[in-house]
């Protein structure tokens, strides 16, 4: 079951006098992952190398930094893809201690630094959502948002013609429960639909 953060975690890690920065955040989009590696560049110009790595909304990405390659980016990922995280973020900041670590010690290195932050990480699952188009008469309205009120859910994409077409955007538990209080509403109406939007 895939997850995500709850909450941002910043944590340091040194090894032979280098220091390994790094944030762990839940993201919502590419933009936000560019917007926070510049704010994080930004704030950390003299540092040796600003590596990354990321899952959000199906795309992923990563990036050594200078650092030899698959050293960095990658066992970063491979910590958010055991993690089974989605929409996140792992920035690494090093700054150099003078000792060098070779491939396998920067490895562990930044590996390690996105597990630590990991291990003080709060997570919650990401839930399936379903969109579900609703067809009703106008006299329904009032009642279908109230019911839809009632789960604090509202109305999305509202059209209306002969009755009303609208949308609805609901999470995999409530699906049911809504689904049933829906059609509750009123069962003997022909012109009362309720169905999975395509």
């Amino acid at each position: 079951m895939a997850q995500t953060l709850k909450a941002p975690v910043y944590t340091e890690l040194e090894v032979k006098k280098s220091r390994f920065l790094c944030w762990l955040e839940p993201v919502e989009s590419s933009d936000a992952v560019r917007e926070r590696l510049a704010e994080i560049r930004a704030e950390h110009p003299d540092a040796r190398h600003v590596c990354f790595a990321f899952y959000v909304n199906k795309a992923s990405g990563m990036s050594d930094d200078g650092e030899p390659s698959g050293t960095a980016g990658k066992p970063m990922f491979n910590v958010i893809a055991h993690k089974q995280l989605e929409n996140v973020l792992a920035v690494v900041v090093r700054y150099f201690g003078g000792v060098k670590l070779g491939a396998g010690g920067l490895s562990r290195a930044y590996g390690g630094a996105v597990s630590q932050a990991a291990e003080a990480a709060e997570f919650e699952l990401i839930e399936t959502q379903h969109r579900l188009e609703l067809l009703f008469p106008f006299a329904l309205e009032s009642q279908i948002r109230r019911t839809l009120d009632s789960f604090e859910l509202s109305l999305e994409s509202v059209t209306y013609a002969e009755g009303v077409q609208a949308f609805v955007t609901v999470s995999e538990s409530n699906l049911d429960d809504l689904q049933a209080a829906l059609r509750a509403v009123d069962p003997s109406d022909p012109d009362y639909v309720v169905q999975p939007a395509d």
